[in-house]
């Protein structure tokens, strides 16, 4: 029993590691949609409104996000219910993009911090580096929350789960695997 139970142990890690390497796929292309549009934004059209091309940048980079943690990182968690799943999804990057934004606010007011490589390390790494600890945790437990889809497509993922699951193997194991001819199993002495 402790062995099944540590093998399907090891076999949620496993899936939950390569829920992650997706997530980080998927951010680190959110992570250069963002600064793009950041850097742009607060270098021309929105220059001394830096607070809110971080807010803007976050928004599209968001919407990217969403699209592919639905369809790829997420796809065996997603919710049948899009608009309950998108909403959810737009309030959790929401925190997000508060708590990005606030480090640029912080960088800019606290510590008047106002060079253009300051308030991109504020945002972008600083910011990017907390919402994405929250971000992760929250799309998993709260917005990608269904239970493993049964679809076809998807059935791979369940076997992950049980990869790690081997028969145990040894004397009990013999013992029950031995056709049953009414006699008991011969002991070796020596």
């Amino acid at each position: 029993m402790i062995t099944t139970l540590a093998d399907r142990i090891r076999g949620l890690a496993s899936l939950f590691w390569r829920e992650v390497a997706k997530f980080g796929a998927v951010g680190g292309v959110a992570f250069v949609i963002d600064s793009a549009v950041f850097i742009w934004l607060f270098s021309g059209p929105m220059h001394g409104s830096e607070v809110w091309a971080k807010a803007i940048a976050t928004i599209v980079a968001s919407i990217f996000s969403w699209v592919a943690n639905r369809f790829w990182t997420f796809r065996h968690r997603k919710q049948a219910n899009v608009v309950r799943e998108a909403v959810l999804f737009a309030i959790m990057n929401f925190v997000g993009l508060l708590i990005a934004s606030g480090c640029v606010w912080v960088a800019k007011y606290i510590l008047e911090l106002n060079d253009k490589f300051s308030l991109f390390i504020a945002g972008s790494v600083v910011g990017l580096i907390l919402g994405t600890i929250f971000r992760f945790f929250a799309y998993r437990f709260w917005v990608f929350n269904e239970e493993l889809d049964a679809e076809p497509a998807y059935s791979h993922d369940h076997e992950i789960i049980d990869l790690h699951h081997k028969p145990r193997t040894g004397a009990v194991d013999t013992v029950a695997a031995a056709p049953h001819t009414g006699e008991l199993p011969s002991v070796k002495n020596g």
